[in-house]
């Protein structure tokens, strides 16, 4: 995990802290919208990931992200709970970029493929 920490702080400029709490909340994002044996694979292929989506979820905010959480908002709840915690429209799309290499190169194209195919609007971050 720290090593994909280091690559999200070098491409975003955001600071450690906020990069692993936008990790975890894009990780447990997709592990509730993917397909949950690939999801499954992604996070045992990353070791770190359990414990950045339990801390993502214990600072959840609610407000206007917690309402369009409420209301199914997919990737723009999603987009909503990122910029909550600090991360700019300008970084999310570098950040799902990085994110999402790191799990090709740690999962495989077999395993991240198919989250991406199955979530509307994903592709357009990664």
């Amino acid at each position: 995990m720290e090593e994909l920490i280091t690559r999200v702080t070098q491409k975003t400029g955001l600071d450690q802290a906020t990069a692993r709490k936008a990790i975890g909340l894009i990780l447990g994002y997709l592990q509730k919208e993917g397909p949950q044996n690939e999801v499954n694979q992604l996070i045992e292929a990353m070791p770190g990931a359990m414990d950045a989506i339990e801390q993502a979820k214990t600072g959840a905010s609610g407000g206007m992200m917690g309402m369009m959480g409420s209301m199914g908002g997919g990737v723009m709840a999603l987009g909503g709970q990122l910029m909550g915690a600090g991360v700019s429209m300008g970084q999310m799309q570098p950040l799902g970029k990085e994110l999402f290499a790191y799990g090709r190169e740690k999962a495989g194209e077999d395993v991240m493929g198919p989250i991406v195919g199955s979530i509307p609007g994903l592709s357009q971050f990664v």
